[in-house]
C-alpha cells in the first residue's frame, strides 16, 4: 500500500488553480484543534455580546480561524501568483482573492470531519 499524506483539488472558484491539501491524521487533527480552541472560545464570547465592538471582535476571531485552517491545511497552490510571486498559503490569506481563501478553508474543514457547530466557527 502507498499512502499519500496530501491530495490535489482543482478550485471551483478560480479556474486553473489547484490546491494541495493535507490529509488529516490523529496528530495533525489534535494540533489544529488545540490551535483553534482558543480562537473559537473568543468567537463564542464576543458573539454573546450586544455591542458593535463585540460583533467586530467575533468577526476578527472568525477570520483568524479561517486563515489558520488555510495555512495549516494547504501545502501548495498551483496556478496562482500574487503580486508577481508564486502563491503560498500565507500569501493567499494575506493578499489573495477572498473567495479562494474561503474555498480553501472549507476544503480543509471538510477533511477534519467537524460538526456543524465547529464549522460555524
Amino acid at each position: 500500500m502507498t499512502y499519500e499524506s496530501t491530495f490535489l483539488v482543482h478550485s471551483s472558484t478560480i479556474p486553473g488553480v489547484a490546491l494541495t491539501i493535507r490529509r488529516v491524521s490523529v496528530a495533525r487533527r489534535l494540533e489544529l484543534l488545540r490551535r483553534v480552541r482558543e480562537l473559537a472560545s473568543r468567537v463564542e464570547f464576543y458573539q454573546a455580546g450586544a455591542q458593535l465592538n463585540d460583533k467586530l471582535e467575533a468577526s476578527i476571531a472568525s477570520a483568524e480561524i479561517e486563515g489558520l485552517y488555510v495555512v495549516w491545511g494547504i501545502t501548495k497552490i498551483d496556478g496562482l501568483s500574487i503580486d508577481g510571486s508564486e502563491a503560498t498559503p500565507e500569501t493567499l490569506v494575506e493578499r489573495g482573492p477572498e473567495p479562494l481563501v474561503r474555498e480553501a478553508a472549507t476544503l480543509v474543514r471538510s477533511q477534519l470531519g467537524l460538526s456543524e457547530e465547529e464549522r460555524k466557527n
